[in-house]
């Protein structure tokens, strides 16, 4: 993190503001301020004004909301001059939404106005806030107002950020807001820093900094104690090594760093001037074609300098080749924003699966009153919401994340007629998004790719057949369930896939055919699902247009039994693999194991928070973030002798040593107990084929998360690097109990990068904790530690 605003932004801020208020310079010199004093939306969200604040049909209540001076926050109270806390601050919106978007204020429409009404959308799993104004003037004016804040916080470059991080931190030192921190301010700021300082220490910083002897610390003071409080020791240590004066790293020096070091083994002299160009603060300097120890800062703070490799953040891989070849980001019961018993169904799940990449949805659907199907978790007390508002939904916002096509994963329930109304509504609202022919109108060979597919709606479910949806396919058994997951499996798991009819019983009675409308089947091309009864049958009877769901259990159980032959059978043919019936609170298993053995679409509870959902985001942050990333070449030759459970040669082995350096402005773990401090360990964890599954971790620091230090190495020894994860994550130790979650990141062995880097922390909702990071040094090694080779 770079430890002081640049010299340019103080002489403005001097300029500007001669007595050196901290928090007035930082924001008059800003955009921000220009707009909090200009814009007339902004002027009256500053006065305050009445709102309807509502959470249900029942619950509608009238609150003062208020923008603070800052800018970032906003604040609500129950009466106009009554007592205010925060209700939200800015940096953890998403994007407002008008009353016609919100499903909650659209059932209410006969009582309140759509037209007051908006949507305040937070970052991860926060739900919404739905607001009714007075006036639809006035409901304007805070749309308007909090979505400019929104744009300016969204274009923050790293040192406006960091600008910003230290004038929220300056107020909140300042308890009694005259602009000045006395050394009793200043040490409570520590605690709510997560630092423990001795005090004499504290104190020499603070006599260090108050060059005006004033006994406070202003505007450009608070700079300096705070550049003295951010020194990173271990960065300078770095930096000296390769500077020949201590003072600046020349462009040989520089390209000698990153080719040595940082593992850029193609690094040419261009690219190394066009890093000092891009982070070298002073203009002399990037004249002279130097870096800074400022400047060397900025670049191990910045992506170039981030663990994971820039160059797999855009799309880069492949996309021309079959669906198949494919991990496909998936979700389970989409519609549900809670647990499967109890649980809110709400277009939102959609909304919220599709903005993160996700590119199968999945829709239970049954009969709903007035001829409408609804959508919902079957034979449960959850909600149910309009199929054909899932619909519009989808449509809306299939598209806005990735252009790669989304699957409607259908499960339906419905009568013929109800599903006559599907396929209505699947093909008016849809429109050209829907793909309802092949796409050059003749049977295919094999799957067509996400290239080809780009902006289209793909609908997997029953099918009479291919060829000719007037015929009815042939009936299949049951698929067979774990004695222990019956009971519950039949009672609340609706992923009936396969669901076929049963065969009559002992006098084989004539079959009875499917209620299968041909309406709504002439519009699942390419996936039709089937049963799965064995590998051996799938290869005899059935068509790479088919694909076969299954339990986590049953495909648990097919790999350790017959994990080549799923692996093969993943090579041509596309598997679906959703969570037990037993997890009604809407929990999720470790989708890796599952990967390791080919399967595409490994559906999760997206609204379940967690490791499990840390892997999946990792796993999927790769490749643009476009929900589609190719399988390993081994996981997709039709001939691999590939075994999950017993991975051997030729995969090449791979040794990794992580030095665990430091920490830097670690949150706290409670952030209402001020005076607590943390104590931070790392724990690594590497998730891939069993063999290489590990964890280690380093010793806890004691009561400091603002800068702490490990200096520990930890090694692992990886066999199948091409399919491991590596998660990071920073936890509070507690001698008493469990350790505390601080932060983590997650991301693909492949798209690691080696040398001195960043992991900037996420929260476990996957929101950014900036400036939060650790920083590491990263190194590969061919082959295992101790192999003759």
């Amino acid at each position: 993190m770079q430890s002081s605003c640049s010299p340019e932004v103080h002489r403005i801020l001097a300029s500007l503001c001669p007595r050196g208020d901290l928090v007035e310079q930082w924001v008059m010199a800003s955009l921000l301020q220009d707009q909090l004093t200009t814009d007339q939306d902004l002027l009256l969200m500053q006065e305050g004004m009445p709102m309807r604040k509502v959470r249900s049909k029942s619950w509608k209540k009238l609150r003062y909301f208020r923008l603070q001076n800052d800018g970032m926050t906003v604040w609500h109270a129950r009466q106009a001059r009554g007592s205010a806390k925060p209700s939200f601050s800015i940096s953890d919106v998403e994007t407002i939404r008008n009353g016609h978007d919100s499903e909650l204020l659209r059932s209410l429409a006969e009582e309140l106005p759509l037209e007051q009404g908006f949507t305040v959308v937070f970052h991860g799993r926060r739900s919404n806030l739905d607001l009714v104004a007075n006036s639809v003037e006035e409901a304007q004016i805070w749309m308007r107002g909090l979505q400019l804040l929104v744009d300016l916080v969204t274009s923050m470059d790293h040192q406006e950020r960091l600008d910003q991080w230290l004038s929220d931190w300056f107020q909140r030192g300042d308890k009694n807001q005259d602009g000045k921190m006395s050394f009793q301010e200043v040490q409570r700021l520590l605690h709510l820093m997560n630092v423990e300082m001795d005090q004499e220490y504290a104190f020499s910083l603070f006599q260090a900094a108050d060059t005006s002897q004033s006994g406070t610390l202003e505007g450009e003071e608070f700079v300096q104690f705070y550049k003295a409080l951010t020194k990173r020791a271990e960065v300078q240590e770095l930096f000296e090594s390769f500077s020949a004066d201590g003072q600046k790293l020349t462009l040989l020096e520089f390209l000698d760093f990153l080719r040595e070091e940082q593992k850029e083994r193609d690094c040419t002299s261009e690219l190394a001037l066009e890093l000092i160009d891009r982070y070298e603060p002073s203009d002399s300097g990037k004249l002279r074609h130097v870096l800074s120890m400022d400047g060397f800062l900025s670049y191990l703070c910045s992506k170039d300098g981030d663990i994971f490799n820039p160059a797999c953040l855009p799309i880069y891989q492949d996309m021309t080749q079959p669906l198949n070849h494919y991990f496909i980001c998936s979700s389970h019961n989409t519609y549900l924003v809670g647990d499967q018993l109890c649980g809110q169904s709400s277009v939102e799940g959609y909304i919220r699966a599709l903005k993160r990449g996700c590119r199968c949805v999945e829709v239970d659907v049954w009969d709903g009153p007035s001829g409408e199907p609804v959508v919902y978790h079957g034979h449960t007390l959850t909600s149910r919401i309009l199929f054909k508002d899932v619909v519009a939904t989808v449509a809306q916002y299939a598209f806005q994340t990735s252009d790669y096509p989304v699957i409607l994963s259908l499960e339906t329930h419905c009568s013929w007629e109800q599903q006559q109304t599907m396929a209505r509504h699947l093909t008016e609202i849809l429109g050209e998004q829907l793909l309802s022919t092949t796409l050059d109108g003749v049977l295919p060979t094999q799957l067509p790719s996400p290239e080809e597919l780009r902006r289209k709606i793909l609908v997997k479910g029953k099918k009479l057949t291919l060829e000719e949806d007037l015929e009815y396919e042939e009936e299949e058994a049951e698929p067979e369930l774990e004695e222990s997951e019956l009971a519950l499996e039949s009672q609340f798991e609706t992923e009936p896939e396969p669901q076929e009819q049963n065969l009559q019983s002992k006098d084989k009675k004539k079959k009875s055919k499917p209620i299968l409308c041909p309406a709504l089947s002439s519009l699942v091309i390419y996936l039709k699902s089937v049963s799965f009864r064995s590998f051996t049958h799938s290869k005899e009877h059935y068509h790479f247009y088919e694909i076969s769901s299954f339990s986590e259990t049953k495909a648990k159980r097919l790999i350790k039994e017959a994990g080549n032959e799923f692996v093969q059978h993943n090579t041509w043919q596309l598997s679906r693999v959703y969570p037990s019936g037993l997890r009604t609170d809407s929990s999720n298993y470790n989708p890796q194991e599952l990967w390791n053995a080919g399967c595409q679409m490994v559906a999760m509870n997206m609204q379940t928070a967690g490791l499990e959902m840390d892997i999946c985001d990792g796993h999927f942050r790769q490749n643009g973030g476009c929900g589609y990333v190719l399988k390993p070449d081994f996981l997709r030759d039709i001939q691999s002798s590939f075994h999950p459970e017993r991975p051997i040669s030729p995969f090449k082995a791979q040794t990794l040593l992580i030095q665990v350096i430091s920490g830097q402005q670690l949150p706290k773990v409670d952030k209402t107990k001020e005076g607590s401090i943390v104590d931070p360990l790392v724990k690594v964890q590497i998730f891939g084929v069993r063999l290489d599954t590990a964890r280690q971790e380093t010793n806890y620091v004691e009561n400091n998360g603002f800068n702490p230090y490990w200096g520990q190495t930890l090694c692992f020894r990886v066999l199948v690097p091409e399919l491991a994860m590596l998660r990071f994550v920073v936890m509070d130790y507690d001698w008493k109990s469990r350790n505390d979650f601080i932060g983590q990141y997650t991301l693909p062995w492949t798209c690691m990068q080696q040398g001195y880097r960043h992991i900037h922390l996420l929260s476990k909702d996957g929101i950014s904790l900036r400036p939060a990071s650790i920083f590491v040094y990263i190194c590969i090694q061919e082959g295992l530690e101790g192999d003759e080779s």
